[in-house]
């Protein structure tokens, strides 16, 4: 397989371990409330714009009308808990590093704000070893909508098409891949998350599959 003319990352769940640390922000969020966190409820959550999520968190919590508040409070504690660490999801620095190495353009393309992807790197320690950095907080549009691929497309300077693919853990990021034109392997990170829509499903990073897609695997 040739190499790719690039490759777009997703962060939280994919490049990183960051569904824990929104998971436990969840969990607290909930718990102040008396409300158990379910897995019913993270399933829905994940992969959420901003703007949805907090309808969500709204609809779980019955508490209409603060789905921006929700959000705000959400955010600020899940920063806290990014503090207590977090890991790298396996496979996902080895495989940014042989596309580095094969000078294939990459980017990471996240729905969450500037400030936790840029943080989540530093906490840890990996860096942003990335050509670009996309926030659907800075495009019309998050997750699902195309947007934020569209930008990475244009900040890397590629034509959005099926030699442009896209990394995915969430519905909403297959999604959104999907619509700008992109190919997309789906990598689910929370049990019972289905991918349908992906061109390609996989359990992890390290599977065959991804490599021959990005044509490394025997270079």
């Amino acid at each position: 397989m040739p190499y790719p003319e690039a490759v777009l990352f997703d962060n939280d769940g994919l490049v990183l371990d960051t569904e824990a640390v929104w998971s436990r922000g969840e969990q607290e969020l909930f718990a102040s409330r008396g409300r158990e966190f379910t897995i019913e409820h993270k399933r829905s959550l994940v992969g959420s714009p901003a703007k949805v999520a907090g309808q969500k968190l709204a609809r779980f919590l019955d508490e209409p009308g603060r789905e921006d508040q929700l959000i705000q409070e959400l955010d600020e504690i899940v920063l806290r808990e990014l503090e207590g660490g977090v890991d790298a999801m396996v496979g996902s620095l080895e495989l940014i590093e042989l596309l580095r190495r094969a000078g294939v353009p990459t980017a990471l393309v996240s729905n969450s704000p500037r400030r936790f992807i840029e943080r989540s790197p530093r906490v840890a320690d990996t860096g942003l070893p990335f050509d670009a950095v996309v926030s659907a907080h800075e495009v019309p549009e998050a997750k699902p909508a195309p947007d934020a691929y569209l930008e990475g497309c244009r900040q890397l300077g590629v034509e959005p098409s099926k030699r442009v693919v896209v990394l995915e853990d969430s519905p909403s990021g297959v999604t959104a891949g999907i619509a700008a034109g992109l190919f997309v392997i789906g990598v689910p990170s929370v049990p019972g998350i289905e991918l349908p829509q992906a061109d390609l499903v996989v359990s992890s990073l390290e599977d065959e599959q991804v490599l021959h897609v990005l044509g490394i695997e025997s270079r």
